[in-house]
């Protein structure tokens, strides 16, 4: 009787064993014929008995799985998140047997798999649809994970959708990673142009100098992303209401690197977009004093000096910020606006006054000083329209002051550059 048993249960295994590899063959039949919706069902059957199959039956499951699944290249999302799932259990399994069957020509898939996304994302965020850029470079990050550039793509293309749930775990995972970016980029100035060109790599850029096609090279490393990341981790979480977070995520960052001016910056902008502004300006000042010379640092200083009404103050960081920078537009446009800021206050008084003999003189009196702020400002304006001649603001102020002081010549002139800008702006 136990004989019996035993034939009857190895009469079982054996039927068993030949179930499993009719429903793989049928798997690598539907492939071979193209037909990936009946490879897809045969899976489906296979699947079921995955639990019993020896590791080298599994091992050929799983090759055949993510085959059926991409379709040769018509697989959907969800079936190429499956297919990339089933080659990483199947590198898994090869690896831990000790031989690799299957394993290059699932690396072979996903290369083809890679290639077909990172195509497709490229053209979505060329194309400006984001949505699809981002879900396209995660799936290319999924498939090579030592690739961590591509998450960060998915975010930024995310965060440009905007798709700030989907951006916030991707910059969650790039911190978690320890995500710096950095890389090495090799340029060199084309000998016909003139004009300085980046290359793929060190080779190509060498054998291009060598040719004498290219010149002046150099090996530069870009900034790191860090700083980028913590700051638009903390952002979204600002905009989600999420103000401790987003705090928590800058203290963490700049523990690690407190002396990271990026980081610093980034905090601040985080405080300013939470509205309390007297810890904006403390960290702009602490970032001016480790960073004297950045235009831009004395410049927000200016504006948020101006913002709260102190105008000494903020004519001094524009005017800092002029030094550092004479092509500083907006330093230049900001000026001219806090030096005639003062004209409301005196036309105020002027309008205040009654007729006898003193108001008649107090009138002149601040008439004069009136006409006094508007040549401080003219110099501060035409350098603003110098440096950029389409500044219809500056343009128009000008030509208002020019009418005010009875400069009609100028006036007219700047009522003409006025008109002209005006109709370039209309023809585009």
């Amino acid at each position: 009787m136990k004989k019996l048993m035993t034939l009857m249960l190895l009469l079982a295994m054996s039927s068993m064993s030949f179930a499993q590899k009719n429903e793989v063959k049928a798997i690598e039949k539907a492939i071979k014929n193209a037909n990936y919706g009946d490879a897809k069902s045969a899976v489906a059957s296979a699947e079921a008995l995955l639990g019993s199959m020896d590791d080298k039956l599994k091992a050929k499951f799983y090759y055949l799985k993510a085959q059926a699944l991409y379709a040769d290249g018509q697989g959907s999302d969800a079936n190429i998140d499956e297919a990339i799932e089933s080659i990483d259990n199947l590198k898994t399994l090869e690896s831990e047997m000790g031989k690799l069957k299957y394993t290059s020509e699932a690396n072979k898939m996903t290369t083809d798999m890679m290639n077909a996304y990172l195509t497709k994302a490229n053209k979505a965020f060329t194309n400006k649809n984001f949505k699809v850029a981002a879900k396209g470079f995660e799936k290319v990050y999924k498939m090579s994970p030592k690739d961590t550039m591509y998450l960060y793509y998915a975010a930024s293309s995310a965060v440009s959708e905007p798709d700030y749930d989907a951006a916030l775990d991707y910059y969650l995972q790039l911190k978690n990673m320890g995500y710096r970016g950095e890389r090495m980029l090799y340029t060199a100035v084309n000998v016909e142009t003139g004009k300085e060109e980046s290359f793929g790599d060190k080779n190509q850029r060498d054998f291009s100098v060598k040719a004498k096609l290219h010149k002046d090279p150099k090996d530069e490393k870009s900034e790191a992303k860090t700083a980028e990341i913590v700051k638009n981790i903390a952002l979204i979480y600002v905009s989600q209401g999420e103000n401790e977070k987003a705090l928590g995520a800058m203290a963490d960052a700049r523990a690690e690197n407190p002396d990271d001016i990026g980081l610093l910056l980034s905090e601040a902008n985080v405080y300013l977009k939470m509205g309390n502004k007297e810890k904006f300006k403390a960290l702009m000042e602490e970032a001016t004093e480790k960073d004297p010379g950045n235009a831009e640092l004395q410049y927000n200083l200016g504006v948020l000096a101006a913002e709260g009404g102190n105008a000494d103050q903020a004519i001094k960081y524009y005017e800092k910020a002029i030094s550092i920078n004479p092509n500083y537009v907006d330093a230049y446009n900001n000026l001219a606006v806090v030096i005639l800021g003062g004209e409301a206050a005196i036309v105020e008084e002027m309008n205040g006054l009654g007729t006898s003999a003193a108001d008649n003189k107090k009138y002149d009196e601040l008439k004069a000083q009136r006409s006094q702020l508007y040549h401080d400002a003219i110099p501060y304006l035409e350098k603003a329209l110098e440096l950029r001649n389409t500044n219809l603001d500056a343009a128009k102020t000008l030509m208002n002051i020019y009418s005010a002081l009875g400069e009609t010549a100028k006036f007219k002139e700047m009522r003409a550059k006025v008109e002209a800008i005006e109709a370039s702006a209309a023809g585009n």
